[in-house]
């Protein structure tokens, strides 16, 4: 039987559904979003991460919605979230500019709809744009939120939801077509059984009928499958990314680095119990472990190796941190380096998870100058890993400048942890310098120049310089053991300026693709209690060293 194209739109925009429902099965469908196709489950969750910031998200009457419920609910219809707070406004001068209530950062679609600034701002830093000059941060954000707006608006009429792949003989890469376009491409007996059955599942989601409910997704797939199989993902493939967004295992082995840190603090404690010890590392290794497949799974989902967004360089660094610090432990027995890398590893974890939106752990494609460039990968997992090995020298310095504070005399006597400090950092600047000329390379392969006094490349060079400084500095017998310790934790400076300053701060040069918005409290925050810590320890070993003197001068008299 074929149905009128608009009768069965208008039963299926009209049938509301149980959020109770298991949206797993609808979670395996694929959409095209981004350049990309991939399950629901994933564009579902970067969607309300656009959104609002967070996934899941609770509406005011307190449900909690995932990624995937929300896009059900929007695609077919089920709620009207115009009246919930979905939009994420995070800049607070921009709430108070649009005269919303500055104690919130989320609103409802209606509540930003009558704020016309909103859209004035959004123009302005268009206009500044097309004519070269900077945009002010209020700018930026307006922009930002005025696509949160058109998104959210897209899927209310279901064209950002690109379920069906275009018919066979389409030109590469053309785009894959939404609900309302499905008939017009297709003959009937091929569309009419697919809007049946996107019936058929809002209807079992309806009268909660799981099991229905999975046959009605099963049965879609099908039928979208079998409209361009060579173009549709196959089933592995859809597969492994579900399992990997299900896994989580970033978080898994965040979580695992604390019972690890506690069995090796306690371990020393009681003077390294060896099953304690044991206990540790072999936690350890498994944390390591989870971040090994994570780093995998992304790599055979996006075909490439993780070099194109922070989230990766992070989630990279946090595992190159582990990984020092198990070679440290394995060549040395050093314990103590181990359990310096779990803080680190774990505060750069609870960094990505912490801001999804400054940092999101979406797989976007490789814009087209990064693409096929075997230099680009070496280069930036080589300067990455250089991050990872002066983030261990940060937390082990840490331990070191505790030492002194706590007692310098006792401290400055512990050659063989002032050795493994300058080590690390030496191994650090092998990989900074490694990383840095093959950055030289790539550009020359990518730009046809080696050098070219780009933002990113000038501070990569000031903090090669800054580590080179402070090791020759040590070499040198400019400063000793205590001062190789406070450049370890300055140093690290310079490796955040580069990392994060220049795409985050400066947001200016060839690097473009790198760019984001945010997180510049946490950064602030983290500098300037590190400039307290140092400035506490010398202070501490400056007090030692003139009481020490004072001391000499009664003998002496």
């Amino acid at each position: 039987m074929r149905l009128p194209l608009a009768i069965l739109l208008a039963v299926l925009l009209t049938v509301p559904a149980d959020a109770g429902t298991d949206l797993h099965p609808w979670e395996s469908l694929v959409v095209q979003d981004s350049g990309r196709r991939k399950p629901v489950g994933t564009f579902g969750h970067e969607v309300l991460v656009k959104l609002a910031g967070r996934d899941p998200m609770t509406n005011l009457g307190g449900e909690a919605f995932d990624g995937s419920a929300f896009v059900f609910s929007m695609v077919f219809a089920t709620r009207d979230w115009r009246d919930e707070p979905v939009i994420l406004v995070a800049y607070r001068p921009l709430v108070e500019a649009l005269g919303l209530d500055p104690t919130r950062k989320r609103f409802s679609p209606k509540e930003l709809a009558r704020t016309a600034q909103l859209t004035a701002l959004a123009q302005e830093a268009s206009a500044l744009r097309q004519a070269g000059k900077p945009v002010p941060r209020i700018n930026a954000e307006a922009q930002t939120v005025l696509g949160r707006i058109q998104l959210f608006d897209s899927l209310s009429s279901t064209y950002a939801f690109l379920l069906a792949p275009p018919p066979p003989g389409s030109p590469d890469g053309s785009s894959w077509l939404s609900i309302d376009r499905l008939a017009a491409a297709y003959p009937p007996e091929m569309s009419a059984p697919i809007l049946q059955d996107l019936r058929a599942l809002n209807v079992a989601a309806r009268e909660n009928d799981n099991p229905g409910f999975a046959e009605a997704a099963l049965r879609l797939e099908t039928n979208l499958r079998a409209l361009n199989p060579g173009v549709y993902p196959e089933e592995r493939i859809v597969q492994r990314e579900l399992f990997y967004n299900r896994l989580h295992p970033f978080d898994t082995a965040m979580w695992l680095m604390i019972p690890a840190a506690l069995l090796l603090a306690a371990g020393r404690r009681l003077g390294w119990r060896r099953w304690l010890l044991r206990g540790g590392v072999l936690l350890t290794m498994v944390s390591f472990g989870f971040m090994i497949v994570g780093i995998t799974l992304r790599a055979l989902i996006a075909g490439r190796a993780p070099v194109t967004n922070m989230y990766e360089s992070v989630v990279w660094v946090a595992m190159g941190t582990v990984l020092f610090g198990l070679l440290f432990y394995a060549a040395y027995r050093s314990r103590t380096m181990l359990l310096s890398a779990l803080p680190v590893s774990f505060l750069c974890l609870l960094l990505v998870r912490s801001l999804p939106v400054a940092m999101p752990k979406r797989l976007d494609p490789l814009v087209p100058v990064l693409r096929d460039n075997f230099w680009l990968t070496v280069h930036v997992l080589t300067i990455t890993l250089s991050y990872a090995a002066f983030a261990l020298a940060l937390g082990f310095a840490h331990v070191v400048l505790w030492k002194y504070i706590r007692n310098p005399k006792t401290a400055a006597g512990m050659k063989q942890l002032h050795t493994w400090l300058y080590r690390m950092m030496f191994v650090g600047l092998i990989l900074l310098a490694a990383g840095t000329i093959l950055g030289g390379v790539w550009a020359n392969y990518s730009w046809g120049r080696f050098w070219g006094w780009d933002p990113k490349e000038t501070w990569a060079l000031i903090a090669l310089l800054m580590y080179v400084v402070a090791i020759h500095g040590k070499m040198a017998g400019w400063w000793g053991d205590f001062g190789i310790a406070v450049a370890a934790v300055l140093g690290f400076s310079g490796i955040i300026m580069a990392w994060y300053g220049v795409n985050y701060v400066l947001g200016a040069g060839l690097h473009s693709y790198g760019f984001g918005v945010g997180g510049e409290g946490y950064v602030l925050a983290f500098l300037a209690a590190e400039a307290a810590y140092v400035g506490f320890a010398v202070f501490r070993r400056q007090r030692d060293l003139h009481q020490v003197r004072l001391e000499k001068m009664e003998m002496a008299r």
